[in-house]
C-alpha cells in the first residue's frame, strides 16, 4: 500500500540572468512586445492580447504552449525601457505568480537581462515541486539562450 504523501503549499523563486551582446534598445523592443514570445519563449505556440492595451501596467496575454496548455498573465507594473511585472492568473499549479523581467546596460555593446519570478503552489509534494522549480529555471535559461540568439544575429 502507498503510504500518504504529504501535500501542502510551497514557495520558491527562480532567477536567471543573461548578457545579450545588443543595445539597451534593442533588447527592450523584443521584450516589450508582450505578444512576440513565440519568436524566443520555448515551446510558446502563439501568444494573444485579452486587452485592448498592448503595453504597460493592464495589459493582458494569453500564451498557448505546443502542448496544448494556456496561460493568462496580466501586466502589473511597468518601467519604460527597464522593466515589466507581470503576474499569471489562470494557467499554473500555483496559487501566486509574480515575475519581472528587467535590463541594464552592461556596457555600449551589451545589456543584461535578468528575468525573474515568486511563486507560491497549490497543494502538491515536496518532490512534485522540486520537478516545478528545476522545470522553471531550465525553461528561462533555455528561453534566455534563445533571446540571446535572437539579438545577436
Amino acid at each position: 500500500m502507498l503510504k500518504n504523501i504529504k501535500k501542502s503549499f510551497h514557495t520558491n523563486s527562480v532567477k536567471r540572468t543573461i548578457t545579450i551582446e545588443a543595445s539597451k534598445d534593442k533588447v527592450w523592443r523584443k521584450i516589450s512586445n508582450i505578444a512576440g514570445l513565440s519568436s524566443w519563449v520555448t515551446d510558446v505556440k502563439k501568444t494573444t492580447y485579452l486587452s485592448k492595451k498592448r503595453r504597460n501596467v493592464g495589459a493582458i496575454r494569453k500564451i498557448t504552449f505546443e502542448d496544448g496548455n494556456t496561460i493568462e498573465e496580466h501586466v502589473v507594473a511597468w518601467k519604460e525601457g527597464e522593466y515589466f511585472t507581470y503576474i499569471a492568473t489562470d494557467g499554473l499549479p500555483l496559487r501566486a505568480y509574480v515575475a519581472t523581467i528587467s535590463i541594464k546596460v552592461k556596457n555600449k555593446k551589451s545589456t543584461q537581462l535578468t528575468w525573474q519570478s515568486y511563486f507560491n503552489s497549490k497543494k502538491m509534494s515536496k518532490k512534485q515541486f522540486t520537478e516545478f522549480v528545476t522545470f522553471m529555471g531550465t525553461f528561462y535559461e533555455l528561453s534566455l539562450k534563445n533571446l540571446k540568439k535572437t539579438l545577436e544575429k
